[in-house]
């Protein structure tokens, strides 16, 4: 038998709200498939874990689902070579699983785990994501997990229902039959792959309406075979007290429990840190805590929180997380938004000072006003009044581009970080830059040569009435370059003043760079910065050029800031083309 015993099941009040629990004991036969139902067995009965809080010991995985749930933010739209660009860094920064999609749901995750096969990474695992069978259709047949096993990944995850409401509203068929699905789906996938997680859909709510049936959508899936069961809080409701009064109801020790958290109450990663305190050994959640309506659990919160306060243990070590603020700001700036400055660990006012006593008390010990030393988590210390910085976080860049042999104290580091605070003052930003980054790094440190030199460019644009009527734009492009000691004067046509940019750029290069013409411009986005001091607002604003380009070994970012639009595409070009040539070891023209 699987004993759910109760000292604290939350009643439903008639306001919807949860009141005080009362005493109660519900049992529930372990369950196995026969004859197409999903049946009681006795030799299923032992409890899937054995006690509240005895998983404290266990490592915890870290489940990223950015690229899928988070994909479903209002007002973000990742590319395919967003997600893979974050896939890498997700890579990088060591979490366990990383979901990519839903494989046939779109054809932009199609070519996502098309291409992902080339990603080649070493510390995480790729994970499908999609649903279970359809009713009256066998899951041999099903197209959705037929999909799945064609995206060929190491890991699946499918949402069925656990909230009888769900069940016969939203899909139309018997409590039955809903366990049948989640049973089937699962056992195929099991056979056919080799992790399956199933995320409980509504769990909680479930729960809460009806603890039996929840329960049984839990043993459908184990008994399927599934290798965790994740328990969520969709609708991001619940609270913390209920999440920990629910889970230490559930002696589930056959398999690991996870928590998917939502946050429309603002609680999401409060939810999430409970559910570990409670048994849950898999954590799901978002970079920034990107999601639908108010987003999910912020993975930097939780996975912080894990490693620093409550003394977790997860294959992302506290090693890794000098690498989650650059993660952070590197997916915001993908997703061409600002990051909240007030974002626990990683924002950049997370640990700033103004003038005054704090000041005055974290210049003789930060510990006075600060919860951990930022560099813990990649970030930075910043007084406001006398902007400081730390040349640590410097080397620590300096080591991920492979530059080991810098002393901390040359005073170049000093130059260097001068010349970074004053761009970043004009508005740059490079944690998705990181090809502008490093060629500053590079330049300062005197191992950059000089491939070219510009002295100057014009683009005409021209607008054009076909003999249709149809209206057309096109644009000239002229620039002045030195290459090799003599000065180079080219003119090109492009669909638009930056593509025309571009093009004659590679024009005036492929003579003495053939490799040049291997770059290939990905995608492009523009942001208006009316808040960078000294700037107009309005059409007048500063404006920041992000662009993201490929060739065919790498992808890397440049970036350009000026009022005017073109000039800021024409910096993040020359820095695109500037970083090619150094990657690829060019010799300087002679």
């Amino acid at each position: 038998m699987l004993e759910i015993v109760s000292e604290s099941e939350p009643q439903q009040s008639g306001s919807g709200r949860v009141n005080a629990p009362a005493r109660s004991s519900v049992k529930s036969d372990a369950n196995v498939h026969d004859g197409g139902k999903f049946q009681a067995s006795p030799t299923r009965g032992a409890p899937l874990r054995e006690s509240h809080g005895k998983s404290a010991g266990e490592m915890i995985a870290i489940y990223d689902t950015t690229l899928r749930d988070g994909s479903q933010s209002e007002a973000v739209q990742f590319s395919v070579e967003d997600k893979l660009r974050i896939a890498r860094r997700l890579d990088l920064l060591g979490v366990d699983y990383i979901e990519g999609g839903w494989p046939g749901a779109n054809p932009k995750d199609e070519a996502f785990f098309a291409r992902a096969k080339d990603l080649k990474l070493e510390r995480s695992r790729l994970v499908a994501f999609g649903s279970t069978r359809r009713a009256r259709v066998s899951a041999e047949q099903d197209g959705v997990l037929n999909g799945l096993l064609a995206a060929e990944t190491s890991v699946i995850t499918i949402f069925g229902k656990s909230w009888p409401l769900h069940v016969t509203r939203a899909l139309g068929i018997t409590p039955q039959e809903n366990l049948d699905l989640i049973f089937d789906s699962i056992r195929y996938l099991k056979s056919r792959t080799d992790q399956v997680f199933f995320d409980a859909e509504h769990f909680f709510d479930g729960f809460k309406s009806d603890a039996d049936y929840a329960v049984k959508a839990l043993m459908a899936a184990r008994d399927g075979g599934a290798d965790a069961l994740i328990l969520c809080d969709t609708n991001g409701g619940t609270l913390p007290g209920e999440i920990a009064a629910i889970m230490k109801q559930i002696a589930l020790a056959e398999v690991r429990l996870g928590i998917h958290c939502h946050n429309d109450g603002g609680l999401a990663v409060a939810n999430t840190l409970v559910a570990v305190e409670c048994g849950a050994t898999q954590v799901q959640g978002t970079i920034n805590g990107l999601g639908e309506r108010c987003g999910n659990a912020d993975l930097t919160t939780v996975v912080a929180n894990l490693l620093l306060k409550m003394g977790r243990h997860a294959r992302m070590g506290k090693e890794s997380l000098p690498r989650l603020t650059g993660v952070s700001r590197f997916v915001d700036e993908l997703c061409n938004r600002t990051p909240p400055k007030n974002q626990p660990f990683v924002g950049a006012s997370a640990f700033a000072h103004k003038a005054g006593v704090h000041v005055a008390a974290i210049l003789k010990d930060p510990v006075t006003y600060e919860h951990i030393d930022p560099e813990w988590v990649g970030n930075e210390r910043r007084i406001l009044v006398s902007e400081q910085a730390g040349r640590s976080n410097l080397v620590h860049k300096f080591r991920e581009m492979g530059i080991v042999d810098v002393d901390p104290n040359d005073p170049r580091l000093q130059n260097l970080l001068n010349e970074l605070k004053d761009l970043e003052f004009r508005g740059y930003q490079f944690d998705a830059a990181e090809a502008s980054f490093e060629l500053r790094v590079r330049r300062a440190l005197g191992q950059l040569p000089e491939y070219f030199r510009e002295q100057g460019f014009r683009v005409i644009d021209n607008r054009m009435v076909r003999d249709d009527g149809a209206l057309t734009m096109g644009a000239e492009a002229t620039v002045k370059l030195v290459v090799g000691g003599q000065p180079v004067h080219f003119v090109g046509e492009g669909n638009g003043p930056v593509d025309a940019l571009y093009t004659v750029l590679r024009r005036a290069l492929e003579w003495h760079y053939p490799s040049i013409n291997a770059v290939t411009l990905v995608d492009y986005k523009v942001r208006i910065l009316p808040q960078v001091q000294g700037g107009r607002a309005g059409t007048g604003s500063m404006v920041r050029v992000l662009i993201e380009w490929r060739d065919e070994a790498r992808s890397w970012g440049t970036v350009g800031v000026s009022e005017h639009i073109i000039a800021a595409s024409y910096a993040a070009i020359m820095d695109a083309l500037t970083f090619k040539l150094f990657k690829d070891g060019a010799t300087p023209a002679a």
